[in-house]
This record gives structure tokens, sequence and C-alpha cells, in this order.
């Protein structure tokens, strides 16, 4: 007979989850034992085991739990406006705000997706590409000069780069806000992009720039 799920099993589970992501981005998944997140959580090592059969399990849950909420807003963003620049702008400040509270979540992404199995990491790199499309899918109909061309790729993965790495420096309360920072990124992304793509501006020039 198959065990009764309690009624807050879910609020535990997401708790569970929440500290044991905090632990990895701490001490590294290798670094993080059961005992420690059972300890963390304030749980036995039986009742852990109730929610996540070993470590990969629970590695596994917190990435899925991410992902899922960032392509659930980066979706609802990419709907939210007809107009393809603050479209752009929307799923900036979407992404920035998911990113609220979820730092540890985040640098787990980063460091840890490659120690999942192959199906399973598969599963997850299946929702970043659907997060990678949702951008460039906007970037190439606010750009018409970049449009799906060579640069779009770039382009794309540098937004990523100017939002996902925020957490390195970026403080509550400090500085600029989250949408300061939104505005800014979707500026420099769509006033820059287009004199890169301008016929003068071919690969001399741009390597040029670069030195």
């Amino acid at each position: 007979m198959a065990r009764t799920r309690a009624q807050d099993y879910d609020t535990k589970r997401l708790a569970i989850l929440q500290r044991s992501a905090e632990l990895f981005a701490r001490f590294g998944f290798p670094g993080t034992s059961i005992n420690m997140i059972a300890e963390a959580c304030g749980v036995s090592k039986a009742l852990l085991y109730h929610y996540y059969p070993d470590k990969e399990a629970l590695l596994f849950d917190i990435l899925n739990d991410h992902l899922q909420e960032l392509v659930e807003v980066m979706g609802q963003a990419s709907a939210s406006t007809e107009d393809p620049k603050l479209r752009v702008r929307a799923i900036a400040m979407a992404l920035l705000d998911a990113y609220r509270d979820a730092d540890a979540e985040h640098q787990v992404q980063i460091a840890n997706l490659k120690l999942l199995s192959d199906e399973r990491r598969e599963l997850l790199l299946a929702m970043e590409r659907q997060l990678v499309v949702c951008l460039s899918d906007a970037l190439a109909d606010a750009l018409p000069e970049i449009g799906r061309g060579p640069l779009l790729k770039p382009l794309t993965m540098s937004m990523f780069g100017m939002l996902n790495w925020h957490y390195l420096w970026f403080r509550e309360g400090k500085g600029l806000t989250r949408e300061e920072y939104a505005d800014m990124v979707t500026a420099l992304i769509l006033t820059g992009a287009p004199q890169v793509a301008q016929p003068e501006m071919g690969n001399d020039k741009v390597s040029r720039i670069g030195r």
C-alpha cells in the first residue's frame, strides 16, 4: 500500500530544495553530504530519504524547479506586449525578478548541471534551449539589422551573460535597482547591436575596437 503524502509535503519539499541549494552553492555538490542537508533542514536522514532517494535526485529537482520558473516567467513576459523592443525589456526584467532570492539556485545551475546523468541533464538542457529561443526570437524581431543572421546567437548569449552574472556584483538596495539595470541592459543591446551590424563595421573594424 502506497504511503499517504502529508498535507505539508510540498511545503517541506520546497524548504529542502532551498536549503540544499544554499549548501550546494556554498560547499559545492561533492562537498555537501546528506547529513549536512538533513541537519540544515532540521529533519532526520530517514525523512530526507522519504523525499529524495539520493543527492542527484535532489540536485535535479532544484534545477528543474528553477528552470521551469524561468521558462514560465519568460513566456509570460514575451506575451505581455506586441512591441518588439518592449518585449526585450520585459524579458530582461522578468529574468532579473526571477533571480531575486534565487542566487543559490542560479549558482547551482551554472556549476552543477554537468554532474547529472545524461538523461536528466538533457531534460534541463531542453529548458535552457527554450530560454535561448525565447530571447533570440525577441531580439530578432526587435533588431531587423540583426534579424536571424550570424550575429543573433552571440548577441543573445551576450545579453544572457549580462543578466546571468549580475549576482556577482548586484546588491539589493545599493546602486542600481533591478528595473534600472533591466533598462540599462536593454538599451546597451538595442542601441549597440545596430552599430555593430552596419556593413562598415565589418570584422576588421570590430577587431580594432576589441584591442
